[in-house]
């Protein structure tokens, strides 16, 4: 994807940062096909991340999240209604079916999901298995001698 602008001098010193660059790079490229429905992604704290999608007018039927893999899909679909005896003056409220897809870092799994007043959570948590932690590794061979003055 060509935005204009590169994001390489922020990952110059950084090797697989969370692949913050290619969900940077999806985000854009899927606000520019049509942004809709609007969402945000917000870091609470350190590992623990919460998506928060407008969907007014769907509910909780009308939603399917999977996860596969690193990637997390969320698809909106409206039965349709029968309308027969309503006159629609104005319809301004979108009803219809979406599809985002989020890519995700390594290790982030989906605690959950939930539907409040027409907005979808869902709350993300990034869990690094033991053997992927750091850890010390200690320098082994001979005492270096004290340097004296």
């Amino acid at each position: 994807m060509n935005t204009g602008f590169s994001l390489a001098p922020l990952f110059r010193h950084s090797v697989g940062f969370d692949r913050f660059d290619e969900l940077l790079d999806a985000a854009l490229r899927a606000d520019q096909s049509n942004g809709y429905p609007p969402y945000d992604i917000i870091r609470e704290s350190d590992g623990r991340y919460r998506i928060v999608m407008a969907v007014a007018g769907f509910g909780r039927d009308d939603i399917e999240i999977t996860v596969q893999e690193n990637e997390l899909r969320i698809r909106g679909n409206l039965a349709p209604q029968n309308d027969g005896e309503r006159t629609w003056l104005h319809q301004g409220i979108a009803r219809r079916a979406f599809e985002r897809t989020f890519k995700l870092a390594d290790h982030v799994e989906v605690d959950g999901a939930g539907l409040t007043d027409g907005l979808l959570t869902v709350t993300l948590n990034r869990v690094v298995p033991e053997e992927k932690k750091p850890r010390i590794i200690p320098v082994e061979g001979e005492q270096s001698p004290t340097n004296r003055n």
